[in-house]
């Protein structure tokens, strides 16, 4: 008999869907269905834990803004 399972409907630029499918890779805990470019269906009982995973993501790999030297 089929099983069903809550999801959340996620619609974010592919740069930061690349990100959440890299997440998802390690033990495909948050990802249900992958639906276009744009577009990921998502187990809502993982949702808040995904958003934190991203988060911490973003802000590894979100570069400082340089210091201007002329003030």
């Amino acid at each position: 008999m089929p099983k069903a399972i809550k999801g959340v409907l996620v619609e974010c630029d592919p740069s930061i869907k690349a990100i959440i499918l890299k997440i998802d890779q390690e033990r495909h805990d948050y990802i249900i269905e992958d639906l276009d470019d744009q577009t990921l269906v998502v187990k809502e009982s993982m949702l808040a834990s995904l958003k934190l995973r991203l988060d911490e993501e973003l802000a590894n790999t979100q570069q400082l803004p340089e210091e201007s030297g002329s003030e």
